[in-house]
């Protein structure tokens, strides 16, 4: 069932995001060769729990998973798309890239939100994948509004990727966001114009286009969080929650 959130929501949504948004910076700014993605995961549990918030992440169990997730972000690694688990072995190294996911919980509602790293000096074909996965994602907040669709967004964001030949992930998607993790709709990456749920001020949604430098398919990893390209290449995963309004949509995250 879809939502449309209160006023009153929508204010604890905007205090939520720009706490999201600080949190998500510093964690970013942490990000060198050498670092691991454990050490990422306990600065942001830390800078989450200092601001009297948890994260949306650490504990939850999605349906169809083994254990709670463990952590309080997800760090997906090169060819790690999402849900990639932080861990001391996990070094970071001149050239990779992380995706660093963070969900938080502020004044018991939800905001979600993600951005892909360079460490150190990549290649300029993966810099060109990072910059194209960030601009299907503003196209995709620059489609959502009001008396437009679900299939709108969908329909900007593929049409921003695929003329670079990118494998665009059909499997993963965004959501709406704000009482729980996941909520109704689902957002795809791609769609028809006009076609999918009726966009309508007070839906709050997390719109998250990944994109592959190489194949669209993928595949979960044994730890049963973690999916993979399927050949092995890089990904990039951009995020943002946003609040559909009267106008152009409202990012919260930021």
């Amino acid at each position: 069932m879809i939502t449309i959130k209160t006023k009153d929501d929508i204010r604890i949504l905007r205090e939520g995001g720009k706490r999201h948004a600080e949190i998500l910076k510093a964690i970013t700014a942490k990000v060198a060769p050498g670092v691991s993605t454990k050490e990422l995961d306990d600065l942001a549990f830390t800078l989450i729990k200092e601001g009297g918030d948890t994260s949306s992440f650490l504990g939850y169990q999605p349906e169809g998973a083994a254990y709670p997730y463990p952590a309080s972000i997800c760090t997906s690694i090169n060819d790690e798309v999402v849900h990639g688990l932080p861990g001391t072995e996990h070094i970071l190294k001149e050239g990779d890239i992380v995706s660093i996911d963070l969900g938080l919980i502020h004044g018991g509602l939800f905001t979600d939100a993600a951005v892909t790293v360079p460490v150190g000096k990549i290649s300029t074909d993966v810099e060109r994948l990072l910059s194209v996965t960030k601009a299907a994602l503003m196209a995709g907040i620059k489609a959502a509004k009001a008396g437009k669709t679900v299939g709108d967004i969908g329909s900007a964001i593929e049409r921003t990727a695929l003329p670079y030949g990118y494998g665009l992930i059909e499997e993963l998607v965004g959501h709406g966001v704000g009482y729980k993790v996941h909520e109704d709709p689902y957002v795809p990456n791609y769609g028809e114009p006009k076609t999918g749920p009726k966009l309508v001020p007070g839906m709050v949604l997390a719109i998250e286009p990944m994109l592959n430098l190489g194949t669209h398919k993928v595949f979960l990893d044994k730890d049963g969080y973690t999916y993979k390209t399927k050949d092995g290449k890089p990904s990039a995963h951009f995020e943002h929650t946003i609040l559909i309004t009267k106008g152009d949509a409202e990012i919260l995250t930021v």
